[in-house]
């Protein structure tokens, strides 16, 4: 009997050495690959999609959002409506014709007036220029908004990317789990049946295994999230979902001094801000040539019935007319505008002033989160992650050496995934303010772009999702 139950004893032990069951070496930097062996053949790996799904790049991603975003179709729209606004205000004003008539009846001698005239408006002092010219700014700074709202779909689908990336490996992490708890549950099982483990162990593999599998269900609801926010930016809401092919170890590098250079010399928040003022120049040279007035040109011809002499004299017949007037400008000669357009100008200027600050304090805490998620990630990869595997393997060993009991052996477990989930978490967070930095700080890709003339707000708000650092919480 006593040889029986070591014979068996030995051989879960040779179970438990099994590297493909119990072990999986986490290589800091790479993602977690799921085993083969826990992978019925012909079913998809947990949390992925299934064979006939299509694996989806970013850049695959990017070209959808480009061709089906709404939000750029409106840009492009508003792009042509300014075009047009600059063309209807060059446009002279229309002619009028009409019809003159004086002494229509003409007395007793059945005399009168009657005939056609023309009548145009002639604006002077180059008026239809410079309302050309503010309607062309106007144009400028659509065009620098849909440049901005491109910049905007591109790093919301970018975020997007990161994020639903983060939360498919943080399935295939938890999946693993799940498979190392069920096969913790199976061994503790068979040691407690020939009496090498109490029943406490065997109720906290069971404890731990179906914790496990909640933590299995919560992050695939946390990976359908993330995929809807994505095909939502995408413009393909009804998109199922797909496997991303993407390293999130890969991380980008940022010049904290450098980025921030770049995004004051071609953030398009800057570019409108200038532009307006070069609109606000232009309105102030418009209002000050008011005071030069239009003229106003009319002529015409008439059928004057009046004899010229004692009847039966013939009548005059045809005569012509001509005006020419203007109006005197003695009163008011546009002041109010003038002194309004003034203020504008001068709102303009500092206007680009206050865009560059807001821009250096928005991409201040964002530079921050990027450097401290780094570090963090970094100090997971380079030395926590190995000394929480090397810990877990060297409790597992003892557990095999009878040297360790097995809640040691789960617990040393726990924490190693743990800190791999949070390894996972701060190279999003990486991701996320990485990309936000090199997007010009532009985000939410389905904010409505401005219409033309409505350009009024050059720096929005930053709509960033908000991922918590690990290593930072108290």
């Amino acid at each position: 009997m006593l040889l029986g139950c070591l014979l068996m004893y030995s051989a879960l032990l040779l179970k438990a050495q099994d590297p493909d069951r119990n072990l999986h070496r986490i290589i800091p930097g790479s993602t977690l690959q799921v085993s083969a062996r826990s992978i019925p053949q012909g079913e998809p790996a947990p949390g992925q999609a299934a064979p006939a799904a299509q694996s989806l790049t970013l850049e695959q991603l990017l070209q959808m959002a480009r061709m089906n975003n709404p939000t750029l179709g409106e840009a492009q729209a508003g792009i042509r409506e300014a075009a047009g606004r600059t063309l209807q205000a060059g446009l002279w004003p229309n002619p009028t014709i009409g019809y003159a008539g004086d002494e229509i009846r003409g007395g007793s001698f059945r005399g009168g007036e009657q005939g056609g005239f023309i009548q145009q408006n002639v604006i002077l002092g180059g008026k239809l220029r410079l309302d050309r010219k503010i309607f062309a700014e106007e144009g400028k700074q659509t065009q620098a908004e849909a440049e901005e709202q491109r910049l905007r779909v591109d790093s919301s689908v970018r975020i997007a990317f990161y994020e639903s990336l983060a939360a498919q490996e943080m399935v295939e992490m938890r999946v693993k789990m799940s498979e190392l708890a069920k096969d913790a549950v199976e061994t503790t099982q068979q040691l407690f049946n020939v009496g090498q483990a109490d029943e406490p162990d065997l109720l906290q593999a069971q404890v731990e295994a179906d914790d496990a599998d909640l933590a299995v269900g919560v992050a695939r609801q946390d990976q359908q999230r993330a995929w809807r926010v994505l095909v939502a930016v995408a413009g393909r809401p009804a998109m199922p979902l797909a496997n991303l092919q993407g390293n999130l170890a890969d991380l980008p590098s940022i010049d904290p001094d450098g980025t921030v250079e770049t995004i004051l010399r071609d953030s398009p928040a800057v570019k409108i801000a200038q532009f307006n003022v070069t609109r606000a120049d232009a309105a102030l040279a418009r209002a000050r040539r008011e005071i030069i007035p239009n003229l106003f040109v009319r002529a015409g011809l008439s059928n004057d019935f009046e004899p010229l002499g004692a009847a039966p004299s013939p009548a005059a017949g045809l005569i012509g007319f001509a005006e020419v007037g203007a109006e005197l400008r003695l009163f008011n000669r546009n002041q109010g505008n003038v002194q309004a357009a003034r203020g504008d100008l001068e709102r303009a200027n500092l206007e680009v002033q206050r865009v560059s600050l807001a821009l250096r304090q928005m991409a201040a805490p964002i530079l921050e989160n990027y450097a401290s998620s780094r570090a963090v990630a970094e100090m997971y990869k380079g030395r926590t992650l190995p000394s929480a595997q090397r810990a877990y393997e060297l409790y597992l060993q003892r557990y095999r050496e009878g040297a360790a009991a097995y809640p040691q052996v789960l617990v040393a477990e726990r924490t190693l995934f743990d800190l791999q989930a949070k390894y996972i978490s701060a190279l999003e967070n990486v991701w996320i303010n990485a990309v936000t930095l090199q997007g010009l700080l532009l985000t939410d890709g389905l904010d409505v772009p401005a219409a033309p003339g409505e350009v009024d707000n050059a720096v929005r708000e930053i709509n960033l999702p908000t991922v918590e650092t690990p290593g930072t919480r108290q």
